[in-house]
């Protein structure tokens, strides 16, 4: 049987997410050892014609993709427990709304709020320039790429979060697997490589990127049609601006992404995908071969929910 072309996936507590078209599965390794799944429809926001387009749908797949994240990280936090009861334990709507809005809050203020405001502080102390030179958007990147490399490589020691990343290890391999042909069993799917071009790793890499390279542009650009004089009320508008940026940001990151995945044998393409697989060495680990199984259990429901 061919290897569906959309196939993707992620890594929960002790165990993995797998989507292929319209679903997703979710296997879990509860502590008595069993592994449970859970197949459910995948929850979309590209319903509508235009938003599928290309450069137009790469923010509500980025939306969509996090509300699937997140109810299964409910989900497998409540199976991975010992008790393991579902007793009205699933994220209702607003709490799922309530989730969403911290997580990306949390995402923004690390990852835009707090380069900006660093970044401020290097003009201040004569280190660069005001935000329409290229020194401080230099700074905002270089200070962008050390917060994210640096918060990975500290999570990284956390127990809990390494086994992820084996999960996390796990989930590649087994794609690789389908999407070679091969037996789906842990002795097939060991050899492969951790690392996939398709990763959100990659994709937020490909994000920051962009961003880097879209604010050195924009921002000076939009400052030349309006530009507070107050110091602080200044920098305000510009993160908002930024914030706001994030949405193009992310269609064309999502864009790159696909276009990189798509023609992996490429040269060009390998080249734009080296990075996110370098970072994927921090946030992959080898899976044994029980967390194989997991991996393997998922992909099974996600392609052939009738079997599960």
């Amino acid at each position: 049987m061919a290897a569906p072309q959309a196939v993707g996936g992620q890594a929960v507590i002790e165990g993995v997410m797998m989507r292929a078209k319209d679903k997703l599965a979710i296997a879990i390794r509860k502590a008595d050892g069993e592994i449970v799944t859970d197949v459910r429809p995948w929850f979309t926001l590209v319903k509508h014609p235009l938003l599928k387009k290309p450069f137009l749908r790469g923010f509500p797949v980025l939306m969509e993709t996090m509300v699937n994240g997140i109810k299964a990280l409910n989900y497998s936090a409540m199976q991975a427990a010992e008790d393991g009861e579902d007793d009205g334990g699933e994220l209702t709507t607003w709490h799922l709304i309530l989730t969403m809005v911290l997580a990306l809050g949390a995402a923004l203020g690390l990852f835009v709020v707090l380069p900006h405001f660093l970044s401020v502080g290097m003009e201040l102390l004569g280190l660069g320039g005001d935000v329409d030179s290229l020194s401080f958007h230099a700074w905002d990147g270089l200070i962008k790429m050390v917060v994210f490399v640096g918060y990975i490589l500290a999570i990284s020691y956390i127990p809990d979060i390494r086994r992820v990343f084996q999960y996390h290890g796990a989930e590649h391999k087994v794609i690789w697997t389908w999407e070679e042909g091969k037996e789906l069993s842990p002795a097939s799917s060991r050899f492969y490589s951790r690392l996939h071009p398709r990763c959100g790793t990659a994709f937020l890499l490909f994000v920051l990127a962009v961003s880097i390279m879209l604010y050195a542009v924009l921002v000076p650009w939009l400052l030349t049609f309006y530009s507070p004089e107050h110091f602080m009320v200044k920098h305000l508008y510009i993160v908002g601006m930024k914030l706001f940026l994030m949405i193009p940001v992310s269609c064309i990151a999502y864009e790159m992404i696909k276009f990189a995945g798509k023609y992996s044998k490429n040269g060009l393409c390998k080249l734009m995908c080296w990075p996110g697989l370098m970072m994927q060495m921090l946030t992959t680990k080898e899976p044994d071969d029980s967390q194989l199984e997991v991996a393997i259990a998922a992909l099974r429901c996600a392609v052939n929910a009738e079997e599960c």
